[in-house]
């Protein structure tokens, strides 16, 4: 029996690991929320109306690892435990955000200089095309689902009166990916 030299076995290891097939792990798409008391918005981001006394300022919203094939991406927070029959309460929604971007400044809200180019704020349940920060009924502490979702189209055909329905509806089937962040607010009893 005759043994490769050590030098043969060298060169034929690393063409070996050539061969073996790599497996990507691709990094989980992911939001996060700054400037939150651990998970909680602070008296800054909550909405200033309907009892509420915030200073309703859109808080910075960062997102990273969009999946590869997104042409654009649509930011909403809703309020799932809102008393309104299981429907939620639309707080933000800005559309047609380009992939290329990774976040939403604080304050961008009302303030086109902040946004990205071609973002549009769309109607909010306040009524309003811009953020309507946390205001729950006195003594109730309601979720706050803060969403990004990554769309295979570079816009949809909305405008700054559409309503979140008709954004629900020109995202359907453009989906390839979400991801949700949950805050909490609070709001004591007076």
């Amino acid at each position: 029996m005759r043994l490769a030299h050590p030098l043969q076995t060298a060169v034929r290891f690393p063409t070996l690991l050539l061969m073996i097939p790599t497996l990507a792990l691709a990094e989980p798409f992911t939001v996060k929320v700054d400037n939150l008391d651990h998970g909680r918005f602070s008296n800054e981001q909550v909405y200033g109306g309907f009892g509420c006394h915030g200073d309703n300022v859109s808080p910075r919203i960062a997102w990273s690892h969009v999946p590869p094939g997104a042409k654009s991406l649509v930011v909403t927070i809703n309020d799932p435990d809102a008393p309104t029959d299981g429907l939620g309460w639309t707080h933000w929604e800005v559309v047609n955000i380009p992939a290329s971007q990774a976040s939403l400044e604080k304050g961008a809200s009302g303030n086109p200089a902040l946004l990205p180019a071609g973002a549009i704020e769309t109607l909010t349940d306040f009524g309003e095309s811009k953020y309507g920060g946390p205001c729950p009924p006195q003594g109730t502490s309601h979720r706050y689902v803060v969403t990004v979702s990554a769309l295979d189209v570079a816009h949809i055909d909305v405008k700054k009166a559409s309503s979140s329905a008709l954004v629900a509806y020109q995202m359907s089937g453009k989906v390839i990916a979400r991801a949700r962040y949950v805050a909490k607010y609070r709001r004591a009893s007076d």
